[in-house]
């Protein structure tokens, strides 16, 4: 029941300022829960300041949001709804007036909550939104056939070669996990590829103290990172706050990595094959010598890459309610 309200909360576009927005408009069923833009828009067509990533299998990520600042899907679920280049709602209470004077809705809550719609509140909200979510679970692509279901022709050569590529020579596999019985494809963890660090650079020092002046204030981290450009460049520091962690961002899966184009947290690689060449590039300057693969290489890990899409995403979970 909370999987079926948590749906009904997801798709509805009446929990946004302008009546425009839900959280599907971001993630997109279509486009495997992400939308296809550099950045993620919100009410009255502001942009925000990161890349929607894909929702599916999120109940495996141990932090959410690029930076990690919430640590569910229960927490996460709520920040967007009151972000005003987001959801934009100004405050709790007319989301719950709304949700509470809506009979569908009341009744919902009621089944899945067992309290009166008088007792509707944000808790159960991110719940029944993060009940849905968990949901998204996306597995059974030709890699899982071929490497645990041990299908010998799931893959064609050249997916094999960039297997072997993928978990040898070009080093994907450090951060992108690849265990024994399962793949995430992440790691959890949080690293820099200097993207977006070109921006800022000459005014690093400007920019840190600016954010930890804002954590020190009445606004909320996520208005801080969603409304201002600069800072949000700062990654995982703006949590941390630790000088290490400038310009790092959270690991994302690479499942279903061909249908979640642009690329990186800005958003700015626009293709695949320009976002394997930035890796490429950044696990050369880890070793201190040039990662360099030929073409065909190249060819052969973007198609393995591609072998990731999943095939066996239920209708019934991730379409619309009717």
């Amino acid at each position: 029941m909370k999987v079926e309200l948590g749906r009904k909360l997801f798709f509805d576009k009446r929990l946004s300022a302008d009546g425009t927005i839900s959280c599907a408009s971001c993630h997109e069923p279509g486009k495997a829960f992400s939308d296809g833009r550099p950045l993620a828009r919100g009410v009255n067509g502001q942009f925000g300041t990161r890349n929607a990533p894909s929702l599916l299998n999120a109940a495996f990520n141990t932090s959410q949001f690029w930076d990690g600042r919430r640590s569910s899907l229960e927490t996460q679920a709520l920040d967007p709804l009151f972000n005003p280049r987001e959801q934009g709602l100004s405050d709790d209470a007319v989301l719950l007036s709304m949700l509470q004077n809506d009979d569908s809705y009341a009744k919902a809550f009621e089944a899945a909550f067992s309290e009166s719609r008088a007792r509707i509140n944000l808790n159960q909200l991110g719940m029944a939104i993060a009940s849905f979510e968990r949901t998204l679970l996306a597995g059974g692509s030709r890699f899982d056939r071929y490497l645990y279901g041990h299908e010998e022709d799931a893959l064609l050569s050249s997916e094999k070669r960039g297997l072997a590529l993928f978990r040898g020579e070009a080093h994907c596999s450090d951060c992108h996990l690849i265990g024994t019985r399962s793949a995430l494809l992440t790691d959890n963890a949080f690293h820099s590829l200097n993207i977006g660090s070109q921006k800022i650079g000459a005014r690093l020092a400007d920019l840190t103290t600016k954010l930890v002046r804002a954590r020190q204030s009445a606004a909320t981290l996520d208005d801080t990172i969603l409304s201002q450009e600069d800072l949000a460049e700062l990654g995982r520091f703006a949590v941390t706050l630790v000088p290490a962690d400038i310009g790092k961002f959270r690991t994302p899966s690479l499942r279903n990595v061909a249908l979640t184009a642009p690329y990186m947290h800005d958003g700015s690689i626009p293709t695949l094959d320009a976002a394997v060449d930035a890796e490429l590039y950044r696990r050369g300057s880890q070793a201190g010598r040039p990662l360099i693969l030929t073409p065909l290489e190249r060819q052969d890990l973007v198609a393995f890459l591609k072998s990731l899409t999943s095939v066996d995403i239920k209708l019934n979970i991730v379409g619309a309610p009717r």
